[in-house]
């Protein structure tokens, strides 16, 4: 398996970084979109991310990897908790590659034809919602994924929860994940239902400095000459980012959001003329385990201010009339209602 690069080495993009962070403090956001250049290293930090987070409690011998609660659990694993057979251990957070060309079967599951011809049983084999459920499900160049897949997406997206009803088999099993989609733009729009699916999207950009450039190429090189000796030079930067993250998801759920705080994402919402209100609930939402993970006890304008851009962008309409992009209508939004 080959040596992830370390989350913490990571040069520049500070937004992309604190999104995906966030993602893990809280799945509950609804993900993150990576739109921008080929080659700025949107891949390298989604497996870097995966790495760096602590493992999660799973029942032992679960396919899917069930958190051992009763109301998450899949139909084997509530039968073992019921005649007190349920062995739990430490497993590592996934992360799945959702391939372009990946065919119906092998995103929800489907029949294991070898158990049905060399034993006669009708057996479920799971596809890669099911590995990737409590984890990543990573999706490059989303934006060209085919629209069948598209819709499979959305559905289980809503529910949580993969249903096959096909040759026979009628399964039903817990898809919880966090979807990361990277593409580029000038290759192609994504279809607005999945662009609305995603909590946050950023921008990422290659960098015009030469400094910043150097240091991408300098650090690259060596952890390509030494990954193991690479990725012990950053141990303990990685260390201290898994202990915030795991700090931050406990600390969450105390984490006080007060009218004024709801008031003025209602505010920026409403002078940026968004469509219902995911865009006050995921803001609300993000700034929350922004403020986890930043150790404060209640949501300030500042958390908001930080993590406007990344989740109203993609929610705006086209204005014919303003030729600015999105993330200077947020911008100027942000500076009217918060002030400069």
């Amino acid at each position: 398996m080959a040596t992830p690069y370390p989350f913490s080495a990571i040069v520049g993009q500070p937004e992309m970084k604190r999104a995906l962070l966030l993602a893990a403090v809280d799945p509950g956001i609804g993900g993150v979109l990576v739109l921008g250049d080929r080659g700025t290293g949107k891949s390298t930090a989604v497996r870097a991310l995966a790495a760096l987070l602590p493992p999660v409690r799973a029942v032992e011998g679960c396919a899917y990897r069930c958190e051992p609660s009763a109301e998450r659990m899949c139909v084997d694993c509530r039968s073992r908790a019921a005649s007190g057979r349920l062995r739990t251990q430490q497993v590592p957070v996934p992360v799945v590659d959702l391939p372009l060309g990946a065919t119906e079967d092998r995103v929800v599951g489907a029949l294991d034809l070898e158990r049905a011809l060399s034993q006669g049983v009708k057996a479920f084999e799971p596809g890669l919602l099911a590995r990737a459920h409590r984890g990543f499900l990573y999706v490059d160049e989303v934006n060209l994924l085919e629209d069948h897949l598209v819709d499979l997406l959305l559905d289980v997206a809503a529910s949580g929860e993969n249903v096959v009803e096909r040759e026979g088999l009628s399964v039903r099993h817990p898809a919880r994940f966090v979807l990361v989609g990277s593409g580029n733009p000038e290759e192609g729009e994504l279809r607005p239902q999945l662009l609305d699916r995603f909590g946050l999207a950023v921008e990422v950009t290659t960098p015009r400095e030469i400094a910043l450039r150097v240091e991408v190429v300098r650090q690259r090189d060596a952890f390509e000459r030494d990954p193991d000796g690479f990725t012990r030079t950053w141990r303990r930067q990685d260390a201290e980012l898994r202990r915030r993250v795991a700090a931050a998801q406990r600390r969450l759920a105390s984490v006080q959001v007060d009218d004024a705080a709801l008031e003025r994402a209602a505010q920026l919402c409403l002078l940026l003329g968004t469509d219902g209100l995911r865009g006050e609930l995921v803001l609300v939402r993000a700034a929350r385990a922004l403020a986890a993970f930043e150790g404060d006890a209640t949501v300030k304008d500042a958390h908001l201010r930080q993590l406007a851009p990344s989740a109203l962008r993609h929610r705006l309409r086209r204005n014919p009339l303003d030729d600015a992009g999105s993330g200077a209508r947020v911008e100027r939004a942000v500076a009217e209602v918060f002030g400069s």
